[in-house]
């Protein structure tokens, strides 16, 4: 992606069902689980780079003795920053321990990261300062046991006002109004009422300390999220774990935040995405499940683990954005997803360049669209192999030799480079615009001046600052024809509330574009009439989507074409024109992951309205604040 977003967080779950002792003898070393939780953390990295957190529970220590630790840091190396701490704890138990180091019981009674229960969370922060308090996981602390919650998650809600109101109602004072805060007091709040449940059905029965015993056997995780989750508007994947054992990992109710899970005799591990398990486990693909939508993953102070639903689900609707660009592309189905994508552009770009393939070079922006790229070649390919037959076999005329029709290959190279050292997403938006004109670089001397058309993929085009500032001004200088932009992505016209850093309507090139078209088509008047709307139902628990109002009045190719008088340059020379993928691709590429609320405004949640109507609101009256 060209143009920078901060997007989903990524979490990582480890819990060792057999003892500590039997690792060790197993595998000869105390630090079998930090090995897997940063692999599982470190093939996640693309998931957050703000910041990250790791925590640790030991099972069935006695009073008197810590059991929970935790490590966060917002430093610009987090998962090295963190790993090395916790390794410098196992360095020094390896000097003092002698024999003791491989004795299980002396090195959880002596040192800490020797539990069995592990939490790990990568931070991408959407809003707000980035500080070491904002990233997970969070801790509720109690001197029970069964009252400890520790908890992490990929998730944003759209509701934070009504849940922080509930609190309120219930008695709590919560010192932040932010989601993270929110919904771990409101999950809290029952987990302490279960446990006052059980005190009070034992109490003229048993002493506390059988009582404790008992509450733990009978703590019913899955009444709780039943209890605090049904008023939570969002997409999320949550991970808790109670300090005497059991933990949760719950998922949205229309499967919007992707959570994958994979167990054996000795672990059960819950991840984002399916390649981190795969590496850290070297388990095979068809042994990741996915856990539903509406439901959690609940792992017992046992070790045992059931998943059950906790929240009605919803119709399927998970991230698109998610196949697109955010998750690695190691995943098979990724993968071959986002092949899939380029090659139905095909038919679109052949249009674009008039189907004169042999002044055409194609070429892709580093380094998430080379896959779709892939695809959109393979395609290409495959129509040539469809001409050369018609012409052979079916006898229709060409211009061209035998020998040069079997010799023709489509002209492939690369034309645009990008700075890794060189990271725009770490900068305020004030600033971001000097850095962008010098991300990326080109290759000269491969384009034939003035004749040569150029065709260049990204897999998404959401702001078209980077088209404008840098990489349209770059590849005019090797004085092409006409330059194509292609997107694998339809066009991007809906805030996110979901996960993603894009709640502001106005920074869309496709929502600049729409306005655009208003006002030369003398219609902008209806931005008063949207604007009223929005007003009028602002307060309603259910709202219609009133934005999706005005794109319908013009066609998806006035939009895409309209993108391209925007993102060109004032002083390039040759030609511009601006492909996007369409919706009906998007759902043959990806049919499982029906998530495509920010190109259709089709939201699976009625927060999501609420959200797109704000964030218009906000815009009419200028105001530069997030929509939730």
């Amino acid at each position: 992606m060209s143009d920078p977003i901060k997007h989903e967080c990524g979490i990582a779950f480890l819990r060792l069902r057999k003892p500590l002792q039997h690792f060790i003898d197993k595998y000869r070393t105390p630090s079998y689980a930090v090995s897997k939780m940063y692999l599982l953390m470190q093939k996640q990295h693309n998931r957050g780079q703000d910041g990250a957190g790791v925590a640790n529970i030991k099972l069935d220590m006695p009073p008197g003795y810590r059991y929970i630790s935790r490590y966060r840091t917002i430093n610009p190396q987090p998962l090295e920053d963190i790993f090395n701490k916790i390794g410098k704890k196992f360095n020094k138990a390896q000097r003092e321990g002698g024999g003791d180091y491989f004795n299980a019981s002396w090195l959880k009674d002596n040192y800490a990261w020797t539990g069995e229960m592990w939490l790990g969370h990568l931070r991408y922060g959407t809003h707000g300062k980035n500080s070491v308090e904002s990233c997970h996981p969070f801790l509720r602390q109690n001197n029970w046991r069964s009252r400890n919650l520790v908890m992490a998650g990929n998730f944003n809600m759209t509701n934070v006002d009504e849940l922080f109101d509930i609190l309120v109602e219930l008695g709590q004072h919560p010192k932040q109004k932010v989601d993270t805060v929110t919904v771990m007091e409101k999950i809290g709040h029952f987990l302490d009422d279960e446990n006052q449940q059980i005190f009070h059905k034992y109490r003229d029965k048993f002493d506390n300390e059988e009582i404790t015993q008992i509450i733990e056997k009978e703590l019913d995780l899955g009444e709780v999220l039943k209890r605090s989750c049904k008023d939570f508007d969002g997409g999320y994947a949550m991970v808790g774990m109670v300090g005497y054992g059991s933990s949760f990992v719950a998922r949205d109710p229309a499967g919007i935040r992707p959570a994958y899970y994979y167990a054996n005799d000795e672990v059960v591990v819950v991840a984002s995405e399916k390649p981190a398990i795969k590496t850290a486990f070297d388990c095979n693909y068809d042994d990741i499940d996915e856990i539903k939508p509406g439901h959690a993953l609940v792992v017992h102070k046992s070790g045992d683990f059931e998943q059950f639903q906790f929240i009605e689900p919803l119709e399927k609707k998970s991230c698109a954005f998610e196949r697109i660009y955010f998750s690695r592309g190691t995943d098979p189905d990724i993968y071959r997803e986002r092949k899939r994508l380029g090659e139905l552009l095909v038919p679109q770009v052949l249009k674009a360049i008039n189907f004169d393939l042999r002044n055409t070079v194609f070429s892709y922006i580093p380094n998430t669209a080379e896959t779709s790229f892939l695809g959109m070649m393979s395609g290409i390919e495959d129509y040539l192999t469809n001409r050369r037959k018609e012409i052979i076999i079916d006898n229709k005329p060409s211009a061209d030799s035998l020998e040069d029709l079997l010799a023709f290959r489509p002209r492939v190279e690369k034309l645009v480079l990008k700075d890794v050292k060189l990271r725009t997403f770490i900068t305020d938006d004030e600033h971001r615009d000097d850095l962008v004109a010098h991300v990326y670089d080109t290759t000269y001397e491969v384009i034939k001046k003035k004749r040569d058309t150029l065709v260049i993929i990204d897999d998404s085009i959401v702001r078209g600052t980077t088209l404008e500032k840098s990489i349209l001004t770059l590849v005019d200088r090797l004085n092409p024809k006409k330059v194509v932009v292609v997107s694998s992505s339809p066009q991007i016209r809906f805030p996110d509330c979901y996960g993603i850093d894009m709640s502001k309507t106005k920074e869309f090139v496709a929502f600049r574009a729409m306005l655009a078209l208003l006002k030369e088509t003398g219609q902008e008047n209806l931005l008063d009439e949207i604007f009223d709307k929005c007003l009028a139902t602002q307060g309603d628990k259910i709202q219609p989507n009133h934005v999706k109002e005005l794109y319908e009045l013009f066609s998806y190719e006035q939009v895409s074409a309209k993108i391209g008088d925007i993102v060109k340059p004032g002083n390039m020379q040759g030609e511009l024109e601006v492909v996007y993928q369409t919706v009906d691709n998007l759902h043959k590429a990806c049919p499982n992951h029906r998530g495509d609320w920010y190109f259709t405004g089709d939201y699976p949640t009625p927060g999501g309205n609420k959200v797109v109507n704000k964030a218009f609101i906000n815009f009419m009256k200028g105001q530069e604040v997030r929509a939730y």
